[in-house]
């Protein structure tokens, strides 16, 4: 699973879960694993990048600076 296939359930987890904006890329491979999202443990980079993708789609959520 590459991140553009990740980024759909990212943003779902975002969007559902706005708890889990301030997770790390390997805390959310675990997220994605034990809601169902995935079949397998997913790539933790390619997390990473769905996530900053999915973290651009989301400016309110962002911490101010």
């Amino acid at each position: 699973m590459n991140a553009w296939e990740l980024l759909p359930h990212v943003r779902d987890i975002y969007s559902r879960h706005p708890e889990f904006w301030h997770n790390e890329a390997w805390e959310l491979q675990h997220v994605l694993f034990s809601l169902g999202y995935t079949d397998d443990l997913a790539d933790e980079g390619e997390i990473a990048a769905a996530m900053e993708v999915a973290r651009g789609d989301y400016p309110q959520w962002r911490p101010a600076a």
